[in-house]
């Protein structure tokens, strides 16, 4: 069974990077963390290794893509309440992030996104968990 995720992003500046995430509110766990290499906390078992272009290289042979012109990922992170989604999402645009478009309330769900300093798409959202069935 699979029991943590960790999502590898490809990013410029490491430092300016880890500058933006720490303002939204996140973490770095220093054992995992050098100058090629930064693992943000997301959860206990959610995490975002920030790779520098080098460090993304020795794990592949395709050609880095360019997330400010192209979409590879949509990173959604559900949080608890609408609160929470507005308060990251002004942290992120006020430390420099751009709004990848405009949040969306669609009653049982508001989204709000946003564009990293590298152009990665990060959604945040509240669902309300009156609305989701049992499975």
């Amino acid at each position: 069974m699979i029991s943590k995720i960790f999502v590898n992003l490809p990013v410029k500046d490491l430092e300016k990077s880890m500058s933006f995430f720490r303002t939204v509110g996140f973490s770095f766990n220093p054992q995992f963390t050098d100058a090629t290499a930064a693992c943000m906390v997301i959860n206990e078992d959610i995490f975002a290794m920030l790779l520098t272009h080098g460090k993304v290289k020795e794990f592949t042979n395709k050609q880095i893509a360019d997330a400010h012109k192209t979409t590879e990922v949509l990173t959604a992170l559900a949080v608890d309440s609408k609160a929470t989604v507005n308060a990251m999402a002004d942290k992120a645009l006020q430390a420099g992030g751009k709004e990848a478009y405009q949040p969306k309330d669609h009653g049982f769900m508001f989204v709000r996104s946003f564009e990293d300093p590298d152009g990665h798409i990060w959604e945040l959202f509240w669902m309300d968990p009156a609305h989701v069935q049992a499975q």
